[in-house]
């Protein structure tokens, strides 16, 4: 699944119910939809004295940027999150509706009862380390290196980790079915870099801390040096893990064989008995994703002392409990992995974390609750006409292009004509009536609920794919393109002010949504999606001059993000955020056709100034209008498929001939690129 950004949160008596803290719940004005200017574009937050020639990013946010701060309890701050703020409050009055016994929703009950047990923190308090016990007893309990295998395979029903993992999905070269995915695991920072780079070395160094610290309040024997064994384990895995670029290959991630292949192939774990504590089939088939990484990994596990495996498994089961245990247990997560890793100086005050928790225990039943009351059916009638429009403009730009045949492009428009459309939410609604919730169990009610979709997967292993599912919750600030459905899927809360306002000046809206719906329509066309036809099925419709012709002009964008350095020493790497630069760059200029499309040959209007084709370059800049820690940018340049926010404007524009003559660009600005360098691909 390709989305558009970084997800910033969890995709994971009711009557004497009380707010968290005493009178600070949501007024009016935190719930209401935002507006920006006059006609969608806020100008106060330009910089007059920039050059958009120079930097374009800055030229129209570097005022806002100058004075705009990022929350203590955040690692950015953006127009994103500001729509994540605003989804946030309105799910907590939802939520706590809910708890007060104020909502007929079915499943009003179980969301009150989860949030209430999240917000009873004199329970969690008096309870402190006692629910990890049986968890940590099991590990204590294991005699063989198959028993270790045995309680890795429960990990996608408890708080258990593994040095492989199991997934349940559609079979990428038969869509309609569904396959056991398995992959290598085992590594609890960002990316394999901070295990090897000297640049993370500090926070290498303060993991090893944090685990120490972890094992210690937990009474687990010898915790210094465990702590150092458990990161020497990782940090072997980490050796020969593939890189994040290498995952992103999708024939490189398809390698199906049966589980008695797979035993054969990668000695020293006991695969079957890892599946059949996941209740997966122990015989038939299995897709790998890195399939040669695997015999290394299983060869360091059998080379690895039984102490430092329960070690490093007791860690990984109180750093994922951690968020529903004691303060103290709270606390040591946060100093290490926001504030350490990610920068961010305060932890979300418990009310947020609440939310967290319910969303992701019973999205879309808060979902549903939230399109009642914040999605109306207007605002789907005008993105299912936005879509269609965007449709066209891709399709225009398909039938223009020079560099492509034509029958490969008549199979470029076949697939184009299969995308389905999902906006707003689900048809069919998510049942969690398996799922039981009590408000005096937090504990129980994060294992259950892990258990509870881990189980609702393996059930339906044999049946057909189900195409109405969503990847998202309707309250989801995002969007996203799922290559086996062919599908792109646009959630309700992303569509509203800076993205889409019904009021708005058109060209702001084909700036902002029209990028995301454009840039949604392109992923089925990067360098992943592209590998996949418009059934969905990983297949290869390419001639090879084509696909040739392709990956030339991928390459010269690859080199032009990589040439970014965000940070010192810290360059953008252009081949793992490949598909959604080809993807932003594919989203703008669609959009830019669609909004030409619009004036039906009349010329755009004139708004302060400010020409139809500028405004929609600035409401594209406008909508990645962010600030980020540098822990937190380093993280994301390390770790992340997506260009910082300031790139995915700057090295966007640079290559649309439009923004040149929009905005007078001329050879000797920072950011020109002569004509024949500039890459185009869609």
């Amino acid at each position: 699944m390709k989305s558009l950004f970084l997800a910033s949160c969890a995709v994971i008596a009711l009557s004497a119910f009380t707010p968290a803290v005493a009178g600070d719940a949501p007024d009016a004005a935190a719930v209401a939809t935002p507006h920006y200017g006059t006609w969608g574009y806020d100008l106060t937050g330009e910089d007059k004295a920039a050059s958009p020639g120079a930097d374009f990013f800055r030229f129209a946010n570097g005022a806002w940027s100058d004075h705009a701060e990022i929350p203590a309890d955040r690692v950015r701050f953006g127009n994103f999150d500001k729509l994540y703020v605003l989804s946030e409050n309105r799910t907590r009055l939802i939520i706590e509706s809910a708890a007060a016994g104020q909502s007929s929703d079915p499943d009003a009950a179980k969301i009150g009862a989860a949030y209430k047990a999240f917000m009873d923190q004199d329970k969690v308090e008096a309870l402190d380390a006692k629910p990890l016990a049986p968890d940590l007893d099991a590990i204590r309990a294991e005699k063989t290196l198959g028993d270790v295998a045995a309680l890795m395979g429960r990990s996608p029903l408890s708080f258990q980790g593994g040095v492989f993992a199991a997934g349940i999905q559609a079979d990428q070269k038969a869509p309609t079915k569904y396959a056991v995915y398995l992959d290598t695991a085992g590594l609890s920072l960002p990316d394999r870099d901070y295990y090897l780079e000297a640049q993370f070395a500090e926070k290498k160094q303060a993991y090893q801390a944090y685990v120490a610290k972890m094992l210690g309040q937990i009474g687990w024997p010898d915790a210094d040096a465990q702590a150092k064994a458990v990161v020497d384990f990782e940090t072997e895995i980490a050796k020969v893990s593939w890189t994040k670029a290498q995952e992103r290959d999708p024939d490189k991630t398809y390698n199906p064989m049966s589980v008695d292949e797979l035993v054969q192939y990668a000695p020293g774990f006991d695969f079957k008995a890892f599946l059949r504590a996941g209740d997966l089939p122990d015989s038939g088939r299995v897709i790998l994703g890195a399939n040669t990484a695997f015999p290394k990994v299983a060869a360091i596990f059998a080379n690895t002392p039984m102490e430092t495996l329960k070690a490093w498994q007791a860690f990984q089961v109180v750093d994922s409990a951690a968020p529903y245990l004691s303060d103290r247990f709270v606390q040591a997560r946060f100093e290490f992995r926001n504030k350490t890793l990610a920068g961010q100086p305060q932890q979300k005050p418990r009310w947020k974390r609440g939310v967290a928790f319910v969303q992701g225990a019973l999205g879309e039943s808060v979902g549903r609750l939230y399109v009642a009351q914040y999605f109306t059916p207007e605002a789907k009638a005008q993105m299912d006409d936005l879509v269609g429009q965007l449709r066209v403009a891709l399709k225009g730009r398909i039938e223009r292009l020079d560099w492509m045949a034509p029958e490969t492009k008549a199979k470029a428009l076949e697939k184009l004509s299969k995308f389905t459309v999902k906006i707003g939410y689900p048809d069919r609604w998510r049942d969690y009536s398996p799922l039981t919730v009590a408000a005096d169990d937090l504990y129980g009610d994060a294992e259950r609920s892990t258990a509870y979709e881990w189980e609702r997967q393996v059930k339906r292993l044999n049946d057909p794919v189900d195409k109405m599912e969503w990847g998202m919750t309707p309250q989801t600030v995002n969007a996203y393109y799922n290559p086996t459905n062919n599908e792109i899927v646009f959630p309700a809360a992303i569509l509203q002010p800076p993205f889409f306002d019904p009021k708005a000046d058109p060209a702001i809206n084909y700036g902002g949504i029209g990028a995301v719906i454009g840039h949604e329509m392109t992923h089925g066309f990067d360098d992943e999606g592209r590998k996949y036809d418009g059934l969905g099925a990983l297949s290869d419709w390419w001639s090879p001059q084509d696909a040739k012709k392709f990956e030339a002009q991928t390459a010269r964008l690859g080199a032009q993000y990589s040439a970014f350095e965000p940070l010192p020493g810290a360059h953008i790497k252009g081949d793992n955020t490949m598909g959604e630069n080809i993807a932003d760059l594919g989203g703008l200029l669609v959009a830019l056709d669609a909004y030409h499309a619009s004036l039906h040959g009349k010329p755009a209007p004139v708004i302060d100034g400010l020409t139809g084709d500028q405004r929609v370059f600035l409401g594209f800049a406008q909508i990645w209008r962010e600030k980020i820690r540098d822990d937190a940018l380093r993280q994301q340049i390390a770790s992340n498929e997506h260009s910082p926010a300031h790139y995915r404007v700057v090295g966007t524009v640079r290559n649309v001939d439009a923004w040149y003559k929009a905005f007078g660009i001329k050879p000797g600005d920072p950011m020109y690129v002569p004509p024949e360098q500039r890459v185009r691909i869609w």
